[in-house]
């Protein structure tokens, strides 16, 4: 990753537009820098939870007006936020934690701010979906789902769908759901590893990790929201072929007239033998002319 100095780098938090400000998922001293300064420059501050977001407002002395927008009103106030925006109006959207739009009230905004060519500007910061693959020791290439439906047969859906994929799969779940949804996790991650992450960056923070197929039903209650991480798919390799007597005689008409990496190419074409195999076997043919 190349770093740049702050000459390389233009301001663009002089700009009006949607600030999209991404917040602590738990520890308030998670919060960057430049979040603060967005959200004390902000004309207005978007917030799912205006009562959640007070605590963390308060604590860096941020006196921004707020306006609640959740997921029962964002459509509702979609014109009124468009028009603060058109007239200039500087405007930040925060989630209750994380990075507002991801598993969060955002997408309906941002989508009507990009047809009216409204500048948009993301302020990145923590996510609890980078924390737990960071320590979950799995394959970093990964696919994230978000939360987990409500239903008992959509999260068997859901399963279903995200177990066929050979990496490694990150959602999230409601502790009130975690003892539900253990026998469908056994009988789509079999053979794979999984580890719970639950109070990620607060005092009680916790990350249990688990064979799948070991799981049984947790007997302590697990509060909040957790991130889970299932290992990526193991893929057994398939054995390769090993070298038949015709393929040794072609080796030995040839051992004179080819090199052992022109052999090796021609053995190997349509064949599933393995190319050091064959290299191996080329190079004891040659020493014992």
């Amino acid at each position: 990753m190349i770093i740049k100095s702050q000459s390389q780098i233009k301001d663009k938090d002089n700009e009006n537009g949607l600030y999209l400000v991404s917040t602590p998922i738990g520890n308030l001293k998670d919060i960057t820098l430049r979040a603060i300064e967005t959200l004390k420059k902000s004309t207005y501050i978007l917030c799912e939870d205006t009562r959640v977001s007070r605590i963390l407002l308060d604590r860096y002395e941020i006196k921004s007006r707020l306006i609640s927008n959740h997921k029962f009103n964002e459509s509702k106030n979609l014109n009124k936020i468009i028009d603060l925006l058109k007239s200039g109006e500087t405007i930040s959207l925060i989630s209750d934690a994380g990075t507002p739009s991801i598993s969060d009230p955002g997408a309906i905004l941002v989508n009507e701010c990009i047809k009216n060519n409204i500048k948009i500007i993301p302020i990145p910061g923590p996510s609890a979906v980078a924390t737990a693959v960071s320590i979950s020791g799995f394959s970093e290439k990964f696919i994230f789902y978000g939360f987990l439906p409500e239903k008992k047969q959509a999260i068997a859906n859901v399963f279903n769908q995200i177990s066929k994929f050979n990496d490694t799969c990150v959602f999230f779940v409601s502790s009130k759901k975690v003892n539900k949804i253990i026998p469908e996790l056994k009988k789509n991650f079999s053979g794979r590893k999984i580890v719970f992450c639950r109070e990620i960056s607060k005092l009680y923070e916790e990350f249990i990790r688990k064979n799948v197929d070991d799981l049984e039903i947790f007997n302590k209650e697990l509060k909040g929201e957790l991130t889970i991480v299932i290992s990526e798919k193991k893929i057994e390799k398939n054995h390769s072929q090993e070298l038949s007597e015709s393929d040794m005689n072609i080796v030995k008409k040839m051992i004179n007239k080819l090199t052992v990496k022109e052999i090796t190419e021609i053995i190997s074409q349509n064949k599933d033998i393995s190319k050091k195999e064959i290299y191996n076997y080329c190079l004891k043919i040659k020493n014992e002319i």
